[in-house]
């Protein structure tokens, strides 16, 4: 929506802004090589002018009032990208919930490899029905780092720092739910299925971009510095998929064509599908989809 990067435009003005660090896709086509010298050159200015100040080896919470009302919980963290393979049939820690179409790919990259700082939005989800990991944590005033309201309609934001007990706290959390026995008995799969932990919800591109520039840069890397260098790592919000902001709208499809009962055969799980209403000849049929 054009209209909504004028008016945003308007807002910022001359004030420093995440809106001068980033790159909104509405204008990939329009003088790309421009704006991303001018973004980067933003990026060191703001640095030099201590605009930003550096949190070391931490995790944040993230609380989000939607314009709705609604509260989404998040952590906004470092994820490790050798553990994510956009591939298909990858069976990594962390993947893609979409096909990644690799022509996006060269224009985002070229965005993020010169960039000395990364202002993505990648939102990953954790399947935590039990709120194990995010909802139990609490916070005082004094761990507020940030509060602030949202422009054109956004909500409201505010983030903590997580002390190093909550941090410990998450991790076990984390790997409880990354346990393969555990992830076994809950889905009802073999202990050697590997276990998807981290789900790309929103994103797909960004974080693929991040495992592409990362992946070039580790060939002109030492073993040791593999290890460590931040280009190994990606900024992302981890969500609970069970989080109750999160609203899942019903997917309609019309097929056309088809032997019905075929495909329906095709469809049919025999057990643990989800549930679906399907309608032909006339007639309401629910059935559990594969």
């Amino acid at each position: 929506d054009a209209d909504y990067w004028r008016q945003t435009e308007e807002f910022v003005g001359d004030a420093p802004s995440a809106l001068r660090v980033t790159f909104p896709e509405i204008y990939l086509n329009d003088r790309p090589a421009e704006r991303i010298g001018k973004i980067n050159h933003t990026i060191r200015q703001y640095m030099n002018e201590g605009v930003f100040r550096e949190y070391k080896n931490a995790i944040f919470f993230v609380r989000r009032t939607l314009h709705s009302g609604a509260v989404r919980r998040g952590l906004v963290l470092a994820a490790d990208l050798e553990r994510y393979d956009y591939a298909k049939g990858s069976q990594s820690l962390i993947r893609a919930t979409e096909g990644t179409i690799l022509d996006r790919l060269p224009p985002r990259m070229r965005i993020r490899e010169n960039a000395p700082m990364e202002f993505p939005h990648i939102m990953v989800l954790i399947d935590d029905p039990d709120q194990t990991v995010i909802e139990p944590l609490g916070f005082d005033e004094q761990a507020r780092v940030y509060r602030t309201e949202l422009m054109q309609s956004g909500g409201e934001i505010e983030g903590y720092l997580l002390s190093d007990a909550q941090q410990e706290s998450v991790a076990r959390a984390l790997l409880a739910l990354a346990n393969p026995a555990a992830a076994a008995k809950k889905y009802g799969v073999s202990q050697d299925t590997p276990v998807l932990l981290y789900a790309v919800g929103d994103g797909n591109h960004s974080l693929a971009t991040a495992k592409a520039c990362w992946e070039r840069i580790k060939e002109t890397l030492s073993p040791q510095e593999r290890e460590t260098h931040p280009a190994r790592y990606a900024l992302i919000e981890l969500v609970n998929l069970h989080d109750d902001s999160l609203v899942f709208e019903p997917i309609h499809r019309i097929v056309t064509g088809v032997d019905v009962q075929q495909l329906l055969s095709c469809l049919r799980c025999a057990q643990g599908g989800q549930e679906i209403t399907v309608l032909y000849g006339g007639e309401r049929h629910s059935m559990s989809l594969s």
